[in-house]
């Protein structure tokens, strides 16, 4: 079972206090989002196809006339209530990534220059998919809590699915619900419901922090063994 807490962490971690170690944290939790998010507005810029969760947050858009990045923001916190049946615990990063996420695909956006050539449009495409990756790889390694949408990936590892095979379910029943609202999938849907799983498989354990109760290990005082 990998989840954030037992994720491998291939380079030693020793903060040097407990104020390092919440600082590391946060940084990279926040940065991690605001990868998200501009990967997530680069997918959408290239419309080639939005991912799964962006069909049914952009169906919800179309049919309320509401901003992306507020649906976003909505939809997060509405799925906390799911996380109740999976016994998911919400943390200073599940209340980040509800927020921050729609903001970054908000400011991002509009400043992505337009192009109708493809070869660019599909560079927006897969560069869109790799930050997203890395994103989730540091801010769910950053140990501050899931976001909303991954608390229910790791709802599922917690019940011995693998993270390829959970994010790919989570992506394909969001998917089908995105199509019910009216949203047509592209080849770029296809490339992150079946490409994220595996993607986030390769840098969550690679970019993974110890759990909290660990890095307090090596904040502990070290008695020296007597000569």
């Amino acid at each position: 079972m990998v989840t954030p807490s037992t994720a491998i962490v291939r380079r030693p971690y020793a903060p040097r206090s407990a104020a390092t170690d919440w600082t590391n944290r946060l940084t990279r939790c926040l940065s991690g989002l605001g990868l998200f998010g501009a990967g997530i507005a680069l997918i959408l810029h290239a419309q080639l196809g939005a991912a799964p969760w962006d069909m049914f947050h952009q169906g919800i858009s179309h049919k309320t006339g509401i901003r992306v990045g507020l649906v976003i923001e909505a939809v997060g916190l509405l799925i906390l209530l799911l996380w109740v049946p999976l016994r998911q615990r919400p943390g200073v990063g599940t209340i980040l990534n509800a927020i921050e996420i729609g903001l970054v695909v908000d400011l991002v956006g509009p400043l992505l220059p337009d192009t109708d050539r493809l070869i660019a449009r599909v560079g927006y495409l897969v560069i869109g998919i790799a930050i997203v990756a890395v994103g989730s790889g540091l801010y769910i390694g950053a140990g501050l809590g899931p976001g909303p949408r991954d608390g229910l990936m790791l709802g599922l590892i917690a019940r011995g699915k693998s993270v390829r095979l959970a994010r790919t379910i989570i992506e394909l029943v969001v998917g089908i619900c995105g199509v019910l609202l009216g949203v047509r999938p592209g080849i770029g849907t296809l490339m992150f419901m079946f490409g994220i799983g595996p993607l986030v498989q390769l840098t969550l354990p690679r970019l993974a922090l110890p759990p909290f109760a660990e890095s307090r290990r090596y904040l502990a005082p070290r008695v020296l063994p007597a000569a």
